[in-house]
């Protein structure tokens, strides 16, 4: 139960009996019938009622936790304790584990002593250990000269013990494997020779070359860095790309505002528009023009200048006066964005886009509308999205039960959950890529990664309410409810399987977030026609694939309703590689659901709740 519903729990006077089903007629019920036996309290549901006097000692525990949670930038000690004790206890109990991992200790330091055998023999040897494919922090020719290459594959054989150390656990659950395992990792890269100024050779070099310039450069970096940090400034750079000038320049007026939202209708730039207009419904956790970033990589300018009225969500950064805005919430606000479409274009379906976690959103919606019997949809289109949360990726490393309950303490006391507090998770997740080889690059050697309107945008990240985070980590996350129809939206239940709406879904094959055969269970779920895309890139960079970009393919084939199910990996195995970019795929899928074209809706409607009131990109985009 998250803290909203504790907290929001009705109060009591009345003591609660430590065995409520011994209590009055549940007792005089079990003596009568031995099939109305009452469960033990330990079987029995968690009460809902918090005791009086529970309310200061619960205080206590908010106060504490959310301080220690700042600390550690939301990151449980209490969960990865237990996590490390679990380990380490069934590891104990594992004789036959334990000599298997010194048999493979012995045999890592033979492989090391034969190679620096050879490598005193000969002046040159063989690696014992190769990185891998992804690891690019030993490529440089510097490497592989002695002493340092000797180093880099004693630090990969000691990280590969310890993944044979942390896997493969009689008695522990995969997931619980894979966190122990993450944070070795983790652990272990901290103490990586790439890391040092004395162990990495591209350092030596680097400051034997410009003595030690590189490393006044770097302490300047790392000043500058901190000042803006601490400052709430923007990375350097981050001023070369502001919405309204540089990126988010789409032409456009926002016609709908709410207290969650603004709705931006885009300036049409065709003599003639497809009949349906389209919804653009993006993640509340990041900024709306990840899809309308510079000119020529704007997926919204792309899809005007295809003929298509356009319309984006652009929610509000909430701040702590919003800590009770929750799912309902939200749901509703896409509510009111159909309405004001509608209003623009009357008697004309939608199709509707969601991305990441707006796709989510959109896919309950969408099923409480086919519940509800509404048709205001013509189509309902999924980007890196997830409706099923079983196999979340490496996200899942992040959430249990006591990872959700520290993040609550957290926003509880601070009403909603900060961006640095978001971004510290991501980063772990590419450690390697996005802090170690940064402090090489920019502390060590002095340099400056150039900045570009995708990192921009990355930098610009939202906040998130305390009430509807909770929510959706337990209910979309922990539960799983979603996918298993026990998501409920307005008092009842709704099911992705009531969704009759033609879908296009969108999944990359480097996604971390929403891996793509996590994405790829729609098929399990849907009971209309899908047509599904594979393509290459991550999260962002490859939904973010526009016409020209060189280096993107992609997979599409579309599953009628009644086919029968075909596996993921069988699937990526049998459709065929096209080059190029998904983006022209989508406007002939969308041509092929129109019902025709006609001219370009006014810009606003007639009423008064969907008129102009400014030019795009709007005012909330730039809520910090």
């Amino acid at each position: 139960m998250s803290r909203a519903k504790k907290n929001d729990a009705v109060q009591t006077d009345k003591v609660l009996p430590l065995h409520p089903q011994r209590d009055g007629a549940a007792d005089a019920a079990s003596h009568s019938d031995p099939a109305l036996q009452p469960l033990p309290p330990e079987l029995s549901l968690r009460c809902d009622r918090v005791l009086p006097d529970n309310y200061s000692t619960e205080s206590l525990d908010h106060a504490i936790k959310a301080h220690l949670a700042r600390f550690t930038m939301g990151v449980t000690p209490f969960g990865l304790s237990s996590l490390f004790f679990d380990w380490w206890v069934h590891l104990a109990g594992s004789p036959g584990k334990q000599v298997q991992l010194m048999e493979k200790a012995m045999r890592k330091a033979a492989q090391l002593a034969i190679t620096t055998g050879q490598q005193m023999q000969k002046g040159e040897a063989d690696p014992c250990i190769l990185p891998l494919e992804h690891d690019k922090r030993f490529d440089a020719p510097e490497w592989q000269q002695w002493p340092f290459n000797l180093i880099y594959q004693n630090f990969l054989l000691t990280q590969q013990w310890w993944y044979n150390a942390t896997n493969d656990i009689d008695g522990m659950s995969r997931r619980d494997e894979q966190a122990v395992s993450f944070v070795a990792r983790q652990l272990l890269d901290l103490m990586s020779p790439s890391n040092s100024i004395w162990t990495n050779p591209e350092v030596i070099a680097k400051t034997t070359q410009e003595g030690g310039a590189n490393l006044i450069r770097g302490a300047q970096n790392m000043i500058e860095d901190w000042e803006r940090a601490i400052s709430g400034k923007p990375p350097v750079g981050a001023e070369d790309y502001l919405p309204g000038r540089d990126v988010a320049v789409t032409p456009g007026k926002v016609v709908y505002r709410s207290h969650l939202f603004e709705l931006i209708q885009y300036a049409p730039q065709t003599d003639t528009v497809a009949a349906e207009p389209i919804l653009i419904v993006p993640a509340w956790i990041m900024k709306y023009y990840i899809l309308d970033l510079s000119p020529h990589n704007s997926f919204v300018r792309y899809l005007v200048e295809q003929g298509h009225a356009v319309f984006m969500i652009s929610w509000r950064n909430p701040d702590a006066n919003d800590r009770d805005q929750g799912m309902a919430e939200y749901l509703d606000a896409v509510d009111q964005a159909l309405d004001a479409v509608g209003e623009v274009v009357p008697d004309a379906p939608i199709n509707a886009v969601g991305y990441c976690l707006g796709g989510t959103l959109l896919a309950t919606k969408a099923a409480q509308m086919a519940r509800d019997h509404d048709d205001r949809l013509k189509t309902m289109s999924l980007l890196a999205t997830q409706v099923d949360f079983k196999d979340p990726g490496e996200l899942q490393l992040f959430i249990s039960e006591s990872e959700v309950s520290f993040l609550e303490h957290m926003m509880w006391d601070q009403g909603y959950l900060d961006t640095k507090q978001m971004a510290g998770a991501f980063q772990l997740l590419r450690s390697t890529d996005l802090i170690w080889s940064r402090y090489v690059h920019e502390y060590l050697m002095g340099g400056r990664q150039g900045m570009f309107d995708l990192m921009a945008w990355n930098a610009d990240a939202t906040r998130m309410p305390y009430k509807m985070h909770s929510e959706y980590l337990r209910s979309f996350y922990l539960d799983n409810a979603l996918s298993q129809g026990q998501y409920e939206v307005g008092g009842k239940p709704v099911a992705i399987t009531d969704i009759s709406a033609q879908v296009f879904c969108v999944s990359t094959t480097g996604d971390h977030v929403a891996p793509w055969q996590s994405v790829y269970k729609l098929h399990l779920l849907s009971d209309t026609d899908i047509t599904f895309v594979l393509t290459s890139g991550g999260h962002n960079a490859g939904i973010v694939s526009e016409p020209g970009h060189r280096g993107r393919s992609y997979q599409i084939t579309t599953t009628p309703h009644a086919a029968k199910y075909v596996p993921p990996e069988d699937w990526r195995a049998q459709a065929p590689l096209k080059d190029g970019s998904w983006w022209p795929e989508f406007v002939t899928w969308l041509r092929a659901h129109s019902s025709g074209t006609g001219k370009p809706p006014h810009m606003g409607g007639t009423e008064s709740r969907a008129v102009p009131m400014g030019d795009a990109p709007g005012t909330y985009v730039f809520q910090r």
